[in-house]
């Protein structure tokens, strides 16, 4: 897979870079978004692409205006340009879907009865629950602690699989530790054994290239609103046979090609193939070329840039949180494991949805804290079963081998300045050594700034 390459020193222009929050003390200083992993602001690129289509915007499909005409072309091009993105072969499809965790409920409705599903216990909630359905059978790898780990657990519980349809589910980079997983040796293990495989690139597919030709997976997922194009799409890419012999994943307009009466007063359907059998309804347009736009201007920019300045991000990160005792990042590979710009972790003696509330309320930096809807790999990162946070405020057990409730993820990506992390970790420091200048309190469910003391 070939891409063109461009120097990158410098992030790439996003949305928001110039918006200002106001802070606990009432003054305002620029928002530090580094909540990436959740939804990744847009790419000034995708929003002029997108602003310059919104006048031409009509149906697709089976229209006869003009604006019909070119929105269908550009849809369909859009296809294309996701296909080239992901280096896929001549025969697999492009459909387009909502998000990620929309494109594995498709793919988990068109799956052979009888199939057994694999998935590791460190997937997210999207990867993780689809596959608990009548007629598919799953089993839970435990968390590996290392790559090689990983392999082997799938190694021996395919060796021991019954007969018939097998599939295995894989994240490509983990959404808590940012590490990235070895797609292309739980490939080979899985097509070894007769399973197929399918990639949640949804963390990946931001940070770096993905060839389905060259992972060798059968089918790969991702989203929209974390590559960059926030518009409401996703994409499950890969081979067709399943997803043409399944019924359709919604029935409706677009997914039939034909619909007749019967002599019963019931109706007969003809399913299309292809795309179209399961993207029923008006396709979200703007959002397959908003994800689209975004596929062209990481591959102009070129990964080799993206991945070495994005490296020198958590280098500097890991360094910066390595100075403080209190704080320890969670991982399952150990720290020097290649990762994409996400990093959890937890600070000894603060409960993390107040560190959080603090970072927001007194500095301007927008992370994340909980389970990130990866309940049982954090608990296992955190040595625990417990889900509250508790109340905001209270400190989490500050001793030596206790267990936190939770914990804080910083994640961040193509548009983050230096200047971000840099203000990340001095607030890091300031924080543990100092403490909170406000007090907090509960409100709704989070933990804000007690104005009023």
């Amino acid at each position: 897979m070939s891409v063109s390459t461009v120097a990158c020193s410098t992030p790439l222009p996003v949305l928001g870079r110039d918006v200002e929050v106001p802070l606990a003390d009432g003054t305002k200083v620029g928002y530090a978004a580094l909540d990436y992993a959740a939804s990744a602001p847009a790419l000034q690129r995708v929003w002029d692409d997108v602003a310059a289509y919104a006048p031409y915007y009509g149906s697709v499909h089976r229209g006869a205006g003009y604006l019909s005409q070119l929105s269908t072309d550009l849809f369909e091009q859009s296809r294309a340009t996701v296909a080239d993105f992901l280096d896929l072969r001549e025969d697999d499809y492009v459909v387009f879907t909502r998000a990620t965790t929309d494109s594995l409920n498709l793919l988990a409705s068109v799956l052979p009865s009888g199939t057994c599903v694999y998935a590791f216990e460190t997937e997210h909630h999207a990867s993780l629950l689809p596959w608990r359905r009548e007629g598919l059978t799953v089993s839970y790898l435990r968390a590996p602690r290392s790559p090689q780990e990983a392999v082997d657990a799938l190694d021996a519980a395919l060796s021991v699989a019954p007969a018939g349809p097998k599939l295995v589910c894989v994240t490509g980079a983990s959404n808590v530790t940012g590490e990235i997983w070895p797609v292309r040796a739980l490939a080979e293990t899985a097509h070894r054994h007769g399973a197929r495989i399918v990639l949640d690139a949804a963390q990946l597919a931001p940070h770096h290239a993905v060839s389905v030709r060259e992972l060798d997976v059968d089918w790969v997922a991702f989203s929209g609103h974390k590559l960059y194009a926030p518009f409401g799409a996703g994409v499950l890419a890969g081979r067709a046979d399943w997803l043409d012999a399944a019924e359709p994943y919604l029935a409706g307009g677009g997914a039939s090609r034909t619909v007749a009466r019967e002599a019963d007063g019931g109706v007969a359907v003809e399913w299309h193939r292809g795309p179209a059998r399961h993207e029923a309804g008006s396709p979200n347009v703007i959002g397959a070329y908003a994800i689209a736009s975004a596929c062209r201007a990481l591959t102009e920019t070129g990964f080799d840039a993206l991945v070495s300045r994005e490296r020198e991000l958590i280098d500097r990160l890991l360094t910066g949180l390595a100075e403080i005792p209190e704080v320890r990042v969670l991982t399952l590979f150990g720290t020097d494991h290649e990762r994409v710009g996400v990093l959890s972790f937890v600070v000894q003696g603060w409960n993390s949805s107040h560190f959080s509330a603090a970072l927001s309320a007194e500095y301007g930096i927008g992370v994340r804290d909980g389970l990130f809807c990866a309940h049982p790999l954090v608990r296992t990162l955190l040595g625990g079963e417990e889900d509250s946070p508790g109340e905001c405020g209270a400190p989490e057990p500050s001793l030596p081998g206790e267990r936190s409730l939770n914990a804080i993820r910083v994640s961040f990506g193509a548009g983050t300045p230096d200047e971000h992390v840099e203000r990340f970790l001095t607030a890091v420091k300031e924080l543990v050594t100092h403490g909170a200048k406000w007090s907090y309190r509960t409100e709704s469910g989070r933990c804000v700034p007690d104005v009023q003391r």
